[in-house]
């Protein structure tokens, strides 16, 4: 199942989008959900009401909109070996976790303006997680059962404020310049998920390439871990992290120009595309 939030004639309203590429609109007992993260956090089974989607949304709409608002966003830093390397930092041996704002978040296939002052704008693919059932202290092998689906996240990064202090906030969640979707996909859609290779293209050139798999700690390892520190909620999102081949890792560094396209793109859930430009 692939669910999405388009913009509908009333405004946002979430979305099962079916193979033949109509989007279906998830009825809330009567009035649709805002967004993807209004289902997730209703009342019973959101399966069920997605499930129950029946009204196509008309074909003057299909406008992609942010998918959800979540609750938390949380990111996992240095978690595949190549970008740790390329960065020259030592392997992890626990989780590096910080936090982005939601305002940070923005829509799929939208143009991002860089901060004026900031000549340092990078681009990080990442897959994205998005909590379904969620709850405190969940163990390892029961982690995917607290997944909605999985998703693309762009981690659009401003490397010189990032690095003003030790602290990333200031250069990672810079507001409307992480763009993610364009939807969640369930599990069930993704059985091979480890095995599918996470690709980041700018201006169509290549820059990265990674198997799920050679995540340093996997999905469940991540989900074990802050559900001790926090409860997980309906609609949380995890960004699991970015491979090698980011800008700051080339000698010399590449960073996004004005006019750069950056596409992010992983089987079975498609492609995060999204052009960049300067701040007048």
């Amino acid at each position: 199942m692939r669910l999405a939030t388009v913009l509908g004639t009333n405004g946002p309203v979430a979305v099962v989008e079916r193979a033949d590429g109509r989007f279906i609109v998830l009825d809330g007992e009567g009035r649709p959900y805002g967004d993807v993260g209004a289902l997730l956090r209703a009342p019973g089974d959101w399966r069920e009401s997605a499930n129950r989607a029946r009204v196509a949304v008309p074909a003057n709409c299909p406008t992609l909109r942010p998918v959800l608002e979540p609750g938390a966003v949380v990111c996992v830093g240095l978690n595949y070996r190549k970008h740790v390397l390329e960065m020259g930092r030592q392997l992890p041996t626990v989780p590096t976790y910080f936090a982005k704002l939601p305002r940070a978040l923005t829509n799929p296939n939208t143009s991002i303006i860089m901060p004026s002052d900031s000549p340092a704008v990078d681009y990080e693919g990442e897959l994205a997680v998005v909590i379904g059932k969620g709850g405190r202290n969940i163990a390892s092998s029961n982690a995917w059962d607290a997944v909605a689906g999985v998703t693309l996240l762009n981690d659009v990064s401003m490397r010189d404020w990032q690095k003003r202090s030790i602290q990333f906030f200031a250069g990672k969640t810079w507001e409307e310049c992480t763009p993610f979707g364009p939807a969640v996909v369930t599990l069930d859609e993704l059985p091979d998920l480890g095995s599918r290779e996470i690709v980041t293209r700018v201006s169509g050139a290549e820059r990265q390439r990674s198997p799920i798999a050679d995540l340093i700690f996997d999905v469940p390892t991540l989900i074990a871990d802050l559900s001790r520190i926090i409860s997980l909620r309906p609609g949380d999102l995890i960004a699991t992290g970015t491979p090698g081949g980011v800008g700051e890792g080339m000698k010399p560094p590449s960073y996004l120009q004005p006019g750069d396209s950056v596409e992010i793109s992983l089987e079975g859930i498609g492609v995060l595309r999204n052009t960049f430009e300067r701040a007048v």
